[in-house]
């Protein structure tokens, strides 16, 4: 009876070492890279290479103890490798929305749509002169056309360039990408020997699958997305909110893939359909996590796919074939970018960010070569050359930034329609108000009065839902979660105003902002003058009593009914509201004073012995 827990002890430890290794991974090997200024996502790639079945992986058989901390076999991360692309997906439809996209089209459909067409192109003519068949030139060029969204997205978010031109012109051109991959995807299926029927009658039925396959998925999503967010947010639940919304992103990629499509696509189209919702940052919010980590998984399987062997026998070839792409990128990028009218810096910017080839690549190449559309060797050279070129983005990034601020003055002046071309609300918020009850409605009522960008956050779904059929710009979402401020903006605006009257809660607020931005400006409501004054004393910027302004506003009433002008009665007010001002003020910084000198006092005598 003893010896059963024993065995699936050890029964369990197989099944999940391989996850374990990653998670690992996560926690202390990517640490230290980041620490070498090396991303997230070259971190996972180099662990995976490392690490994986042509690595350290390969030499298991010959020391038995290596197998506790490498893996042998990548069968078992594959299905948890994928969930980060669809989690990457869904993020990006989260992103994008239906109105955006239509905004965005000159540069999506337009510049995005010449780039990955010139540029597989290019590539795959170098192929045909160096001997490869058609169909392989055409695969490969078509699959090392498209840039790394995980990685450039990183980057230009990490240094807030998201919002520039050359931000906003590399997410055009990812996102035009990210959604050639589908029918990418299918080409290769059709491709593959096994198709019997001619390729044009296989590209009208497998598109047309994929037409009534997404068309399913909009009408379904149309009718139960919204609905089931409201009830589970209804029950004020983080966790259960959580396994909705990872329900949705997974439940649409498998509906997806029934259907014989990508799960990416599936997953992409269930975020566009969310992204006009006030659950949209929420959202955001909950899945960032597991997409993170999920993605991951998918870099560490890529980078176990990595023959180091066979790159050290070949360093020449590989170097070439990186650099070569990378001009051939590059180059198309820049003049497409100046027929749009970009200036010279933005150009070249841009086009050293994303020559190189990107995580869609590797998907391409497997099915490819799983197809037979692709020679395993092929296949191989395509995987390493994108690995090294997405290792390569960082260096060519700060190359980039290097020549744009030397090239700046040409062309300086010329329009950016990359700013043009993005959607005018919540682009820049300015404020961020939390609360929508009857103050904070008047308060945003002001605001758009005198059209300041803001974002307003409220926790009950009956509440935002109301709000939004006015066209009111509110989010669901608990204001005391920073990640959830984060994706509202809370990096960029001016001013939050806090307008929930509890006490707790309004103190958690405002110390919580106050730590991620020291200097930012908070006014919040207060219940009386006690209330202001200890939130003066926590780090509010400008606290509103409800006593004080009632009795203002009683006064002002009174003194104008009974004939006083209504010009002095008015200075007379904000003359006592100051006076009312600088009294807290000063009594809240009395009593940090007094409690610092208390705690200077103690000091001495706590640290005498005995």
């Amino acid at each position: 009876m003893d010896a059963a827990p024993a065995t699936t002890a050890a029964h369990d430890l197989g099944v999940y070492r391989d996850v374990m290794i990653v998670l690992a991974t996560a926690a202390v090997a990517v640490p230290l890279f980041q620490r070498l200024k090396i991303s997230t996502v070259l971190g996972f790639l180099i662990s995976g290479a490392i690490l994986g079945p042509k690595g350290l992986g390969a030499l298991a058989g010959e020391f038995p103890a290596l197998g506790w901390f490498t893996i042998t076999s990548t069968e078992r991360l594959m299905p948890l490798a994928e969930l980060g692309i669809v989690f990457l997906l869904f993020l990006i439809g989260l992103e994008l929305s239906p109105k955006r996209l239509v905004t965005m089209r000159r540069l999506v459909f337009g510049l995005g749509v010449l780039q990955v067409a010139l540029s597989a192109t290019c590539i795959g003519l170098i192929l045909s002169a160096l001997g490869y068949d058609a169909q392989a030139a055409m695969i490969i060029g078509l699959s090392l056309s498209l840039s790394s969204t995980a990685v450039v997205v990183e980057i230009l978010s990490r240094q807030n360039r998201l919002k520039t031109a050359t931000g906003r012109a590399s997410f055009s051109i990812l996102l035009l990408q990210d959604l050639a991959v589908v029918p990418l995807l299918l080409l290769v299926t059709i491709l593959g020997p096994g198709q019997h029927d001619s390729i044009a009658v296989s590209v009208f039925w497998s598109f047309g699958q994929a037409a009534l396959a997404v068309a399913l998925i909009v009408v379904l999503g149309s009718l139960a997305l919204k609905p089931l967010f409201r009830l589970v947010a209804s029950s004020e639940n983080t966790e259960l909110f959580v396994a909705a919304t990872l329900l949705v992103a997974v439940g649409s990629g498998l509906l997806s893939a029934a259907m014989g499509l990508s799960m990416a696509l599936g997953a992409f189209v269930a975020g566009l359909l969310l992204a006009e919702t006030e659950f949209r940052r929420s959202i955001e919010t909950a899945i960032d996590p597991f997409r993170g980590l999920l993605l991951g998984v998918f870099f560490f399987a890529v980078g176990m796919s990595i023959d180091i062997p066979a790159l050290a026998a070949s360093p020449l070839l590989l170097g070439g074939a990186v650099l070569g792409l990378v001009a051939v990128n590059a180059l198309v990028v820049t003049v497409l970018m100046r027929l749009y009218r970009f200036p010279w810096n933005v150009s070249v910017e841009t086009a050293l960010l994303l020559g190189p080839s990107g995580e869609f690549a590797f998907i391409v190449a497997n099915l490819a070569v799983f197809h037979n559309v692709l020679s395993a060797e092929t296949g191989s050279l395509v995987k390493a050359t994108t690995a090294v070129s997405m290792a390569l983005i960082p260096l060519f990034d700060i190359v980039g930034r290097r020549l744009s601020r030397l090239i700046k003055k040409i062309d300086e002046g010329a329009p950016d329609p990359a700013l043009a071309a993005m959607p005018p609300e919540e682009s820049h918020p300015r404020a961020i108000v939390i609360g929508y009850g009857r103050v904070g409605e008047l308060v945003s009522d002001m605001l758009e009065r005198h059209r300041i960008p803001h974002v307003v956050t409220e926790r009950i779904p009956a509440v935002v839902s109301a709000a939004r059929a006015k066209g009111r710009p509110v989010y669901f979402g608990d204001g005391k979660n920073t990640q959830f401020l984060a994706r509202c903006g809370l990096d960029q605006v001016s001013a939050v105003i806090i307008t929930i009257h509890t006490w707790p809660e309004v103190d958690d607020l405002v110390r919580a902002i106050r730590a991620e931005r020291p200097k930012i400006i908070i006014v919040a409501r207060a219940r009386d003058a006690e209330h202001a004054r200890h939130l003066y004393e926590i780090g509010v910027t400008d606290a509103v009593p409800e006593t004080i302004e009632a009795s203002l506003q009683l006064s002002e009433a009174a003194l104008v009914g009974i004939g006083v002008p209504a010009g002095p009665v008015i200075a007379s007010i904000h003359e006592k509201r100051d006076e009312f001002r600088e009294a807290l003020q000063g009594a809240a910084h009395k009593a940090g004073r007094t409690s610092r000198g208390l705690r200077a006092k103690k000091s001495p005598t706590e640290k005498q012995p005995g």
